[in-house]
């Protein structure tokens, strides 16, 4: 029985995640801000950016002079929400408007900022501004410049919400 479980490990070690965490803050105009993190799998991701197919977990809160105003998590993703993300993991930031993407941060926000839900949150950096949503309704006042640079801070010890995670694919789930 030991002889099997060894080679199971052995076999599963290859498989094992290389996932990198980052955390960030985004400081808004109106004294609006917002504090998340994300995370990946550097085996799965293409290229040097990593886009919304490659996020493993994600999530957003956010915050109006200190006081919650809204949550968002990859967990509540659904076939209608607005999901984009451009993130550079050799420079620790997000892609900010001006470069060759067109609508690089989109987090359950469109670009008017009326698709984020009722009680919802959602995030957007646009070609004309980078700002946030709340109970569908674009929040004019948190907007600021669209090619300001968002950075994010490496940090593998996160901890995210229980709904910021995607399902794990399970092993006896695969079948040729």
């Amino acid at each position: 029985m030991r002889f099997w479980i060894s080679c199971l490990l052995m076999l599963a070690s290859p498989l094992a995640a290389e996932t990198q965490t980052y955390r960030f803050v985004w400081q808004g105009a109106g004294d609006y801000e917002l504090h998340g993190a994300l995370s990946f799998d550097t085996r799965e991701v293409i290229g040097t950016m990593v886009t919304e197919n490659e996020v493993q977990c994600f999530e957003i809160n956010g915050f109006h002079q200190g006081d919650p105003v809204g949550r968002w998590a990859l967990g509540q993703l659904t076939e209608t929400t607005t999901w984009r993300l451009h993130f550079v993991p050799d420079q620790s930031a997000f892609v900010p408007f001006g470069f060759f993407i067109e609508q690089p941060q989109a987090w359950n926000m469109n670009g008017y900022g009326d698709n984020c839900g009722d009680a919802g949150f959602g995030f957007n950096i646009g070609s004309q501004a980078q700002d946030i949503c709340i109970d569908n309704q674009l929040i004019w006042e948190s907007q600021i410049t669209p090619e300001r640079p968002f950075p994010a801070q490496r940090d593998d010890g996160y901890e995210f919400g229980p709904d910021a995670c995607r399902p794990l694919m399970l092993l006896g789930a695969l079948q040729p």
